[in-house]
């Protein structure tokens, strides 16, 4: 998993902590550790799916939004669906999050969360679906039609 921390620092790219890939939660656990290990002063990460060409490039979350300010996570939605591994994770949760998927055997990432007091950012879907996945090769041509509508 490639993690970007701050503006200005370059990706570094760190294996998974967890063994037998117990899936997403263990990439988002490995940038926490990062964090923790390396930018001690930095609170939260985002995690982003890589197969999402129609990220929304605004850092601020739309208007919609469920701002609860003792949210211990956020994750993103939009059309009625969440999308759980876009997300902002507090890296003091890193430690029960290890216990999840060392001990409990937790790899899905809705099981997980449901645990804390979980904001979510709902994105509008004027054009198309900012969260659009290419899981693989059949939604390229999709995802290309999709950006012509959007103009790009």
């Amino acid at each position: 998993m490639a993690i970007r921390a701050l503006r200005g620092v370059r990706p570094a790219v760190i294996a998974d902590s967890v063994a037998d890939f117990p899936g997403p939660l263990a990439g988002i656990l490995a940038a926490l550790d990062w964090t923790a290990a390396n930018r001690p002063e930095v609170q939260w990460i985002l995690s982003a799916a890589a197969d999402c060409p129609f990220l929304p490039a605004t850092r601020r979350a739309p208007a919609s939004s469920s701002r609860d300010e003792n949210a211990q996570l956020a994750v993103a939605a939009s059309d009625g669906q969440s999308h759980p591994v876009i997300g902002l994770w507090s890296v003091a949760l890193r430690e029960e999050l290890r216990h999840a998927l060392v001990v409990e055997d937790i790899r899905k990432i809705d099981r997980w969360t449901a645990r804390y007091r979980l904001a979510t950012v709902t994105w509008p879907t004027t054009l198309l679906d900012p969260f659009f996945q290419c899981e693989h090769d059949g939604y390229i041509a999709e995802a290309e039609r999709l950006a012509e509508l959007d103009g790009g």
